[in-house]
Parts: C-alpha cells; structure tokens; sequence
C-alpha cells in the first residue's frame, strides 16, 4: 500500500518521480502528485474533516472517517509528522476583533537586488497588521494583506509603518468592499 511507504521513502519520492518522468517520460506529474501517491483516501478524508473542524476530538473524527479511535490517533499523528498538518489555529472573527477593513497593498521596490528584498521582507514581518505578505510576478513586487478598523486606522497603519518600509519606489492600495469568498481549507 503506498500510504505504507517509510519517512525516508517519502523524503525520497520527489526524486523518485523525478527519475520516473525520465525514463517513462511522465513528465506531467507535478509534486502536488507525489502527496496524491502518499495520502490515501482515509487520509484526505481525516484532512478534510480536520480543516473544518480543527477542535473534533479523536472518537468524533474516528467516527466522521469509519475508523476505530486508535487507527485515526496514529494516522493523523503520522500526518503531523509527515507535516501535511503544520499545525491548529483558531480563526477570529474581523468584526469582533475590531478590524473589519481588509486592505490590499500592491508595493513596488526600488531594486530586486537580494539585501533590498531581504530587508523589505524582515522590516515588513514586523508589522502587526499586516495578515499575509506574498512575493509577485508582475506589476507589483509585493502584495500585503492588511487589516485595519478603517481608513483613519489605515492611515496610521501606512504613517507609521508602510512608508518606512525600505527599498519601496510605489505604493498602491486597495479597500476590499465585501468577501466573496474566504476559506483556509485546501482542496484534498
């Protein structure tokens, strides 16, 4: 059974695929791939139960996935492990929290020069507000997500924080309107 592969074997099945897209000329299958090979179909079951459900106890997902309480215990130990689960959050809720505002900052810098991009990155983990920050292909270098209690908020935000970012040339941002759709959970 492919579940039953060992750490070491599943350390080692990228270059494995790797070898097998050679020789059989497979050269379709991509690392998203290799986890299909790893988890099996009661793992993507216990992953999809858990990403909606991340308090569940044992007894409620070894039931929601048909498994006896022991058996679910040692496959999502073994998922945790493996690091297909990093780890449980609790999510909160915007409004109660005080910052309804979602902003998206599109920032361009000044060179792609690696201590400028290293800088910006560290300067920018550093700021309490801001929820994700994504390096770009295209017109933008970086995109933050940020959130904020409104626009007064967002202008301290930008004062006291954004505009002493370094290396950036251009700012724009953008006021999400409304969520359309919002979900921590990957496709499994």
């Amino acid at each position: 059974m492919v579940s039953q592969i060992s750490r070491k074997g599943i350390e080692t099945l990228p270059a494995i695929c790797n070898q097998c897209r050679s020789y059989f000329g497979l050269y379709h299958i991509l690392p998203k791939d290799v986890a299909r090979l790893v988890l099996d179909e009661l793992d993507r079951r216990l992953l999809r139960v858990l990403q909606g459900r991340g308090r569940i106890s044992n007894a409620d997902l070894a039931e929601a996935v048909s498994l006896s309480a022991s058996a679910c215990h040692r496959r999502v130990q073994r998922l945790e492990a493996e690091g297909f689960i990093r780890g449980y959050v609790a999510l909160l809720d915007t409004r109660k929290m005080g910052v309804p505002a979602t902003v998206f900052v599109e920032i361009t810098l000044s060179t792609q020069a690696d201590d400028v991009l290293e800088a910006f990155e560290r300067a920018v983990g550093r700021v309490p507000d801001v929820l994700e920050c994504h390096l770009t292909a295209g017109t933008a270098d970086y995109i933050l997500k940020i959130v904020a209690e409104d626009t007064e908020d967002f202008a301290r935000i930008h004062r006291q924080y954004l505009t002493r970012l370094p290396g950036v040339a251009k700012m724009q941002s953008s006021f999400a309107l409304r969520t359309v759709v919002s979900t921590t959970a990957l496709p499994v």
